[in-house]
């Protein structure tokens, strides 16, 4: 039997990058899907639900803002008409935009990552929450910057640890209903947030127009295993196993998918 057979995911930010691997990982291990994200990913939404259709399971597609509380309502209540339960939640959105200097950041940028990447995580769990099935997982994604500081990305860094101390609480207020809790920490993802130009002059700012190669050499150099990142895959089987029963005594932990990026010295 699959792991996550007769079970029910929510999955924010899935049209892409981690969301979309979320979402397929899940569903190849027989979880039907509510996936969300904003509206200008419609399309990449349906290319997600296209994946997950492939897999062999059920995906309804929604359209919620993270900072909208009334839309993941909406899209929570859709999908229970459709499945009739939740077991999981993966509160996946986030965002790594506008770096700079703390001193020099403009206030739109920080409260716009603060509003997306910390209070869109409590709006996903407000809405989930009391659909959840006792026994369930909530699963939330953050970052080795979540658990390290970041030059140049003090708004995100910040968002990103105060979602453990989030996590955290829930775990103790959820404890009760055998729900369980969990932060992930990816490191460098080989996604758009880190495969971009603006990411690769912040890693090579001794070249006028630094490539994916050159980006790639200097991440290496940070981690103990001998690659620049990690696949959205490695990070999604550290969501299944969250969610899945494997881990039924976790909770109120952090589980670190970074290549050795933290430890290294």
């Amino acid at each position: 039997m699959k792991r996550m057979q007769n079970s029910v995911a929510l999955v924010t930010g899935a049209a892409g990058g981690m969301g979309r691997a979320h979402c397929r990982r899940l569903a190849e291990e027989g979880a039907d899907i509510i996936a969300l994200d904003i509206a200008t990913a419609s399309d990449e939404l349906a290319a997600t639900a296209a994946a997950v259709e492939a897999a062999g399971t059920r995906c309804v597609t929604g359209i919620a803002d993270v900072r909208d509380q009334d839309s993941l309502d909406a899209a929570v209540a859709a999908g229970m008409r459709a499945f009739g339960r939740l077991d999981v939640i993966v509160a996946n959105a986030g965002i790594y935009t506008d770096l700079g200097p703390s001193w020099e950041m403009a206030d739109q940028a920080w409260q716009r990552t603060v509003d997306i990447n910390l209070t869109g995580v409590w709006h996903t769990v407000r809405a989930g929450a009391p659909a959840l099935v006792d026994g369930g997982s909530i699963v939330i994604v953050s970052s080795t910057n979540g658990l390290t500081g970041a030059a140049t990305a003090a708004h995100y860094s910040a968002s990103k640890h105060a979602v453990v101390g989030l996590a955290r609480t829930l775990a103790n207020e959820l404890g009760e209903r055998g729900i369980r809790v969990n932060t992930v920490h990816p490191g460098s993802v080989a996604t758009p947030m880190i495969l971009n130009d603006a990411v690769y002059a912040k890693l090579r700012p001794d070249l006028p127009n630094p490539t994916r190669d050159d980006a790639a050499e200097a991440l290496q150099r940070r981690t103990l295993l001998p690659v620049p990142w990690v696949e959205p895959v490695d990070v999604s089987n550290a969501v299944l196993f969250l969610a899945s029963d494997e881990s039924r005594f976790v909770t109120g932990t952090q589980l670190v998918v970074d290549a050795g990026l933290i430890q290294k010295v």
